[in-house]
């Protein structure tokens, strides 16, 4: 692969970061700014970290993982969306900020990279190298994961508990989209 096709790698892999930070965008946090850059550091770690994975367990591990995985974003995305539908109609009443977790994090990284295990695979498969495809892969998810919340950030005006639900709906429909 070229540098201009891992670009492009790179781009597609980070789609679901850049919609799951665009959901977070919306919602009223307590630290939007620490939010976001421990949004872009977890998509784009976990991206670059899943593409050497899949790179050096190629063979032995994708008969294993592959045909699970779209299960697990499947129920990663409903939970998270259906957490953020509820909360935003039945909790959270007393318009206190909302945090990100850790473990949140942690869950929204290893959801939102589990395509690029198979990107690693690719790149294998193709006789690349990993080191720079995996930074650049990493890199590129950070960006879109900043570009996407600061988008979010920037719609929240409108009414919070609308834009909650539909964070909620967009992350439903990413984790339906994994099933299909």
């Amino acid at each position: 692969m070229s540098y201009i096709e891992i670009i492009m790698l790179s781009l597609a892999l980070s789609a679901d970061a850049f919609t799951v930070s665009f959901s977070y965008g919306l919602l009223p946090l307590e630290k939007p700014s620490k939010e976001c850059l421990m949004l872009g550091i977890f998509t784009g770690f976990f991206q670059g970290l899943m593409s050497v994975i899949g790179y050096y367990l190629t063979l032995l591990a994708l008969d294993y993982i592959s045909p699970y995985s779209k299960y697990v974003v499947f129920g990663i995305f409903t939970i998270l969306g259906i957490k953020f539908i509820l909360e935003s109609l039945y909790g959270n009443k007393s318009k206190k900020k909302l945090c990100i977790s850790v473990f949140c994090l942690f869950m929204i990284g290893l959801a939102t990279s589990i395509d690029a295990f198979t990107g690693g695979v690719s790149l294998k498969l193709c006789g690349n190298g990993i080191l720079k495809p995996a930074f650049l892969i990493a890199l590129v998810t950070f960006v879109n994961s900043i570009i996407g919340f600061n988008t979010g950030k920037n719609l929240k005006h409108i009414n919070v508990k609308f834009m909650s639900v539909l964070a909620g709906m967009i992350l439903v429909l990413l984790g339906l989209n994994a099933l299909w």
